[in-house]
């Protein structure tokens, strides 16, 4: 796979912000991530991931997690997303070891309009911790920073995976893991333990458990976490009447990985009266999953409080809009036959997907497109076919209807083809994708409307 290009000295000169993901999953498309803490700051959700690369030379470890620093990515309709650069650099951080490529799974919260990122690695010598993780802090005046990396680490913690809980009083707690899940209360200044490390009872005791992380609803504290029962990692909850536990085991949020991706690791937010689960995937690297991409599906709750398990899909979040690209190879529904996704280019993952038709039998579903009020009157497709073909564009559901047949010449190369819409219906509505004739094949990389 190709190495992505915001690694080593040009993560250095990242400056400005750029647009680089959309609603589909993964969420973030121009670089690895992994770890996301969702939090909603204002009127925009803002995303702080941890970001895999690919190991440099001189790194021992070829095959493990390789982490030089932390980006921040924010949306205000869950379908646009922003890069807004570096805010941490791992050469950056006064006590952290130089070179050490471990900053793992952070967080960030705002407290009396300051906003704290949380954040483990590994320490030098000479703070005296030892052996291991630790937590320090990075302070900012926006959710984007700049933020200044505090000098110590936070004495008292060893471990991994900070999150950080504000309670309804105001008061803060920091949970973090180590084998373990601990937690212990903050002071005002957010930067120091203000209670006894507590071990937080009644979680599982058989396999690996870690990231943390705390929210409330309707007076029930949720601890969610990943935990292998197994093999490897899948997304549980445990719930409380006190921040601090004891917690009851609940159930299972999200299953494990279908194509055995090792870890998981999620945040669990409101918006705009929706709930929201950000959790990631090898997307990208689909035979190295220590090179992770996030993802975004809706999470809801029974009428009880338990919440309902959550089934990952590539459609996502968030509502496209019709005049924009759509990438229909983050479906919805998909045929059994017929129809398969694969990269664009094996070499470089990140040109994204395709979608591949090559009998009428198959078909493609993507859900909630909007088109808006004005009248749209061609479509335009990225195909692409060695015999040529025809695709039939309709909308899916009570009232669908054909919206235009696309004729794919036969090409090597991609081509954009325009042709005049047939018919237009304004709103939101879900688009249904085939192949009118058999014994053709047809690749299409988006649709667009204009």
């Amino acid at each position: 796979m190709k190495e992505q290009k915001t690694h080593g000295v040009l993560a250095l000169i990242c400056i400005g912000f750029s647009l680089i993901g959309f609603a589909q999953n993964p969420i973030i498309r121009n670089q690895y991530s992994a770890d996301p803490s969702a939090r909603v700051f204002g009127d925009r959700v803002y995303v702080y991931p941890s970001h895999d690369i690919l190991a440099p030379e001189g790194v021992a470890r070829k095959d493990w997690f390789c982490m030089e620093d932390y980006h921040v990515f924010s949306s205000e309709n869950l379908t646009d997303w922003t890069d807004h650069g570096m805010i941490v650099q791992q050469n950056k951080v006064p006590w952290v070891l130089p070179n050490s490529y471990s900053m793992w799974a952070p967080d960030c919260i705002e407290k009396n309009g300051k906003y704290y990122f949380y954040f483990p690695s590994t320490p030098k010598d000479t703070v005296g911790i030892g052996k291991g993780f630790t937590i320090g802090v990075a302070v900012a005046d926006t959710p984007t920073g700049p933020f200044l990396p505090e000098t110590n680490p936070i004495k008292g913690v060893r471990g991994i995976d900070p999150n950080v809980f504000i309670d309804k009083d105001g008061q803060a707690y920091l949970y973090w893991s180590s084998r373990d899940i601990f937690g212990a209360k903050l002071k005002d200044n957010m930067l120091e333990l203000d209670s006894e490390v507590k071990t937080l009872a009644n979680l599982p005791s058989k396999g690996l458990k870690e990231g943390p992380y705390v929210f409330e609803r309707n007076g029930i504290y949720y601890m969610t976490y990943p935990h292998v029962e197994n093999k490897i990692e899948r997304l549980e909850y445990a719930i409380s009447d006190n921040p601090l536990g004891p917690f009851k085991v609940m159930g299972v949020i999200m299953d494990e990985s279908p194509t055995g991706c090792w870890t998981n690791h999620h945040s669990i937010i409101e918006f705009k009266n929706q709930w929201y689960l950000f959790y990631h995937h090898n997307d990208y690297s689909p035979t190295f999953d220590k090179a992770r991409s996030i993802r975004s599906d809706s999470l809801s709750f029974n009428s009880d409080g338990t919440i309902k398990k959550v089934i990952p899909t590539l459609r996502g979040i968030g509502i496209s809009t019709a005049d924009k690209e759509i990438q229909i190879d983050r479906y919805s529904k998909i045929s059994e036959k017929g129809a398969s996704i694969a990269f664009v280019d094996p070499l470089d993952h990140f040109k994204g997907w395709k979608t591949v038709l090559n009998s009428s039998d198959g078909w493609i579903q993507y859900d909630a497109v909007d088109f808006g009020k004005k009248v749209l009157k061609s479509i335009v497709v990225k195909g692409m076919s060695s015999t040529g073909g025809v695709l039939q564009i309709r909308t899916k559901g009570i009232n669908s209807f054909l919206i235009a047949e696309v004729k794919i010449p036969v090409s090597t190369d991609w081509k954009e083809i325009k042709v005049p819409v047939a018919k237009f219906e304004e709103g939101v509505q879900n688009l249904y994708v085939t192949l009118k004739e058999n014994n053709k094949e047809v690749e299409v990389d988006w649709i667009s409307f204009k």
